[in-house]
């Protein structure tokens, strides 16, 4: 009877062992004294994932973090992607963060104002993406109506990629990105009223962007949009500067600040000076203020607007005073000297 209990000791202890050290070694705590980020590749094996955590000195005994995990089945549940390992994590807290796919992310704002064509040239500088690839998207048909509905007449994605900051993680591609900036869009604007003023979602929009455009004192967006409402019923052209430089921008691909007299005279699909109406469609992309103000613009007579060079506007009611505003903010060189719509920042803003 003594020598059975003496083997059902020794039983125990060789069956609990085993059971003792994995309990050790989960919960024994990462070598890294400060934390680091690791890279899984798609479709690392276990085998894969224990040597880079050995290699960046994370874990030591790879073949016994595999083993492990093997008799836990962890082996098809860690996702790939970037991982940012805590100098405080267990072992067991490693193989939990591995399965969980909460990549490391990086953050990108895109600014209101901007165009489709700065966006993939910011989101490539970021090391996002290709520019190229973004821009394939942007004017994909196919992409376009499945994300803003069969119907729309929409050419390409300008205006509806919501100006925001996002949270990207290095292996999220463009297609992943995209879609992620025009379902912001949606999800913003999805209260809305579309159907005012005799416009559909996309002419609106493309209001919006000008609004955006024009606009350096955000108190004046309601005001610059009553001028365009107002110009529109009258029949009148816009001619809004920004449709020129983007005429140049979608006819040559090339950037510009400069407006020379034969721009001005020169007939594109956007240059409000010369077609009449909106162009055919946005110029940039709005934010969601200037969105309601297209939406939902002052009630005045104002029919002209013209920068005083500090971000605001003389706003006027017929063609002679406009020109007499011309002449004082823009034709008179001391009225420009030392100005500019920066000089918003410095002073608080009127309501």
């Amino acid at each position: 009877m003594k020598k059975f209990f003496i083997f059902l000791i020794f039983a125990l202890i060789s069956l609990s062992a085993p059971v003792l050290y994995t309990y050790f070694y989960m919960n024994q705590a990462v070598l890294i004294a400060s934390d680091k980020v690791i890279d899984i590749p798609k479709g690392a094996s276990l085998y894969s994932v224990a040597n880079i955590l050995e290699k960046n000195n994370i874990i030591d005994q790879s073949k016994v973090f595999v083993k492990i995990g093997q008799f836990y089945g962890y082996q098809n549940k860690i996702k790939y992607g970037e991982y940012l390992i805590s100098s405080n994590m267990s072992v067991s807290d490693v193989y939990q963060h591995l399965m969980s796919g909460e990549n490391v992310k990086y953050s990108i704002t895109l600014v209101e104002g901007e165009n489709m064509y700065s966006f993939a040239q910011l989101l490539e500088k970021k090391n996002m993406g290709q520019a190229e690839t973004f821009l394939r998207y942007f004017k994909d048909k196919k992409l376009i109506a499945e994300l803003l509905g069969p119907n729309s007449s929409v050419n390409s994605l300008e205006g509806y990629l919501f100006p925001d900051t996002y949270l990207f993680s290095k292996h999220d591609n463009e297609l992943i990105k995209v879609k992620a900036m025009v379902n912001r869009f949606l999800e913003e604007t999805k209260d809305l009223n579309f159907q005012a003023h005799g416009m559909d979602r996309h002419k609106l929009i493309t209001l919006a962007s000008i609004v955006e455009k024009e606009t350096g004192a955000a108190f004046e967006r309601r005001k610059i949009s009553s001028v365009f409402h107002n110009r529109m019923k009258k029949k009148m052209r816009l001619q809004t500067d920004p449709t020129i430089l983007y005429g140049i921008l979608h006819e040559t691909g090339k950037l510009t600040n400069n407006i020379r007299k034969k721009d001005i005279k020169k007939k594109t699909a956007y240059n409000t000076y010369v077609i009449k109406g909106l162009p055919p469609g946005p110029i940039a992309s709005p934010g969601i203020e200037a969105i309601k103000a297209a939406l939902n613009p002052d009630k005045t007579s104002y029919l002209y607007f013209v920068s005083r060079n500090d971000g605001t506007h003389v706003f006027t009611t017929n063609y002679k005073d406009h020109q007499n505003a011309v002449r004082k903010f823009q034709l008179n060189r001391k009225m420009r000297e030392g100005r500019s719509w920066r000089d918003l920042k410095k002073k608080p803003q009127r309501k």
